[in-house]
């Protein structure tokens, strides 16, 4: 008998999983949440924070920046690397993610894009430099581009860099202003954690196993893109070797149509505790680990979204930096800001509300407080409509 998940059920038990649930507020365990998503995107734009940053401000609003870095440089409770994108995540899971450093680190080294001049010599000249120097930015070197420089151009010594991180030789370190600074993984990574070598269909199955929890219901598609550290057919394998462990559930979407997926074995029990979301209204970062997959977006809560970044001006639908809107369980709406840091101002640039969305007084006021609190967040003074 095939489990049934109606789409309210669905929605509560998605944002249960991705800690939208209660209200942002309480004692602050930043490790604690980025364990629980998985990982948490990093991302170079502030554009009011950097995604990181407002990601974790949206689980406890009482998180502040430096408490991230604090896990990185200091702590050493968590490590970067590559998911679907540069990420970080808990350093515990460091095992778990050799298969990751091994799969990158030969495909960037086989890439055009990251071929460079450098060689094995200038690999070892790198190490070490690093090796005597301490940790060391790209901004430590000074090769250059050669020929016609594009865009994506990078100088070989950051290619070489990269490499060397990909396929986990070196570490980040820390940050200054988010700028990387690369060390030896064996001074970064705690020697009781970098000596476990698990077999790599344990790897796979901790890998699949941790991704269905964190989703809750998903297809074989859903799990491998979670990490994006197996690919199809080893998913594929793990389903069914590990099908008993597996309950086939069906989905409704919020068309009332209904398509198949699996669930940890658990599910009803995570289905009768997941509460019901706070009316708490909430500005979500366009990285947000809630909204990432698209298609899941769009069939569960009937919200579609574009980060639009990337998209000449002229040709955008919404805008630059659009924020989607969480309220309970619906989206209702989307709102584009900027921070204005000379004149210490969150701008809102324009503002668009679901059209099957009522904005009461109350509404607005819930939206006024939100903008408020992420003003302060981001040491902004006032918020200003433009």
């Amino acid at each position: 008998m095939v489990l049934k998940i109606e789409n309210r059920t669905a929605r509560r038990l998605w944002l249960h999983t991705n800690l939208l649930s209660a209200a942002p507020t309480g004692s602050v365990d930043t490790l604690e949440i980025i364990k629980n998503l998985g990982f948490v995107q990093l991302d170079t734009i502030q554009n009011v924070s950097r995604a990181h940053h407002h990601i974790l401000w949206s689980r406890n609003q009482n998180y502040r920046e430096g408490m991230l870095d604090k896990l990185l440089a200091k702590d050493r409770d968590i490590f970067e690397h590559f998911t679907h994108d540069a990420s970080v995540l808990p350093m515990e899971f460091y095992p778990m993610w050799r298969r990751q450093f091994s799969r990158l680190g030969e495909r960037v080294q086989n890439s055009n894009y990251y071929r460079t001049p450098l060689g094995k010599t200038g690999r070892d000249e790198i190490r070490a430099r690093i090796e005597k120097e301490g940790p060391l930015s790209t901004h430590a070197f000074d090769t250059r581009v050669t020929g016609k420089q594009k865009m994506w151009s990078r100088p070989p010594h950051k290619l070489m860099l990269d490499q060397m991180w990909y396929s986990g030789e070196l570490s980040t370190s820390h940050r200054e202003s988010f700028k990387k600074f690369y060390d030896l993984s064996e001074r970064i990574i705690p020697a009781e954690i970098l000596e476990f070598d698990h077999e790599d269909e344990a790897q796979v199955n901790w890998l699949c196993t941790a991704a269905l929890s964190r989703l809750g219901f998903g297809s074989l598609g859903d799990i491998q893109r979670f990490w994006a550290a197996t690919d199809r057919a080893e998913v594929k394998n793990w389903a069914e070797q590990y099908s008993k462990e597996l309950i086939p559930v069906e989905i409704e979407d919020v068309d009332g149509n209904w398509s198949k997926a699996v669930a940890p074995i658990n599910i009803e029990d995570r289905l009768n505790t997941a509460p019901s979301p706070t009316s708490r209204l909430r500005i979500l970062n366009p990285f947000d680990p809630s909204i990432r997959n698209r298609s899941r977006l769009a069939k569960l809560f009937g919200f579609d979204y574009r980060i639009e970044i990337f998209v000449p001006a002229a040709k955008r639908k919404w805008g630059y930096y659009v924020y989607p809107l969480l309220e309970g369980n619906r989206f209702i709406g989307r709102i584009e800001l900027k921070a204005d840091r000379k004149d210490k101002a969150l701008q809102v640039i324009q503002f668009w509300p679901e059209s099957s969305v009522k904005w009461s007084e109350n509404r607005r006021a819930k939206l006024s407080k939100e903008l408020e609190r992420l003003a302060r967040f981001a040491n902004l003074e006032i918020v200003k409509w433009v």
